[in-house]
Formats: C-alpha cells, sequence, structure tokens
C-alpha cells in the first residue's frame, strides 16, 4: 500500500512539474518593463503573431483579412482598439483583450 501511494505522489510531482512554472518568465518576455520602448513593440509584435497573423498576413500584407500595412495613417490608436474588441466585418470581436489589445493598437498606429 505504501509503494502504490509513494508511486501516486510521485506521478502527481512529475505531472505537476511538467505542466506547472510556465509564468515563472512571464515578466521577462517584454524584458520585464513596459517603459514604451522597444520591448513593448516586440511583445506588440508576438502578440500580433500569435493571434492576427493568420488572416492580417506575417508581414501585415492581408490575406483572408485586410493589409495592415499603413493602417495607423488612416485609424488612430483608440479607433484601432475599437476595432479589436469590437470586430468589424467577417472579423471576430475580442480576439485581443486587455493591455495586450492597447500593445496592439499603439504598434499598429504606429504603422504609416
Amino acid at each position: 500500500m505504501k509503494w502504490k501511494l509513494a508511486a501516486l505522489f510521485l506521478g502527481a510531482s512529475l505531472a505537476l512539474a511538467a505542466c506547472g512554472g510556465g509564468d515563472d518568465n512571464a515578466g521577462d518576455q517584454n524584458g520585464g518593463n513596459n517603459n514604451g520602448g522597444g520591448d513593448t513593440v516586440a511583445a506588440a509584435e508576438q502578440i500580433y503573431q500569435q493571434n492576427c497573423a493568420s488572416c492580417h498576413g506575417q508581414d501585415l500584407s492581408g490575406g483572408v483579412g485586410p493589409n495592415l500595412q499603413k493602417v495607423g495613417s488612416k485609424y488612430s490608436a483608440d479607433e484601432i482598439k475599437d476595432v479589436i474588441a469590437n470586430g468589424r466585418g467577417a472579423m471576430p470581436a475580442g480576439i485581443i483583450k486587455g493591455e495586450d489589445a492597447d500593445k496592439v493598437a499603439e504598434w499598429l498606429a504606429s504603422k504609416k
């Protein structure tokens, strides 16, 4: 009985070790600093690649979704954030939320 309990404990420990700990370096994803510099740009680009590139293209050139290479010359960051939050046309609402949406909207607004 003790061996079964020990095996259960060891198995649970291994499973938790394999699944846990993913957030230890969460602050390092953008250098742990939100000073609005290059780290924020890198974070915004990564968020875009994970959530938007499949429709808008890896290089913002479009595809299923429209070209975003010069979207900042047409829309402000607030207008872009509104589109992200509420969707438009075939684009569903809320694909990106919170601070991530803010970062991507600011980054896209700089594309002129």
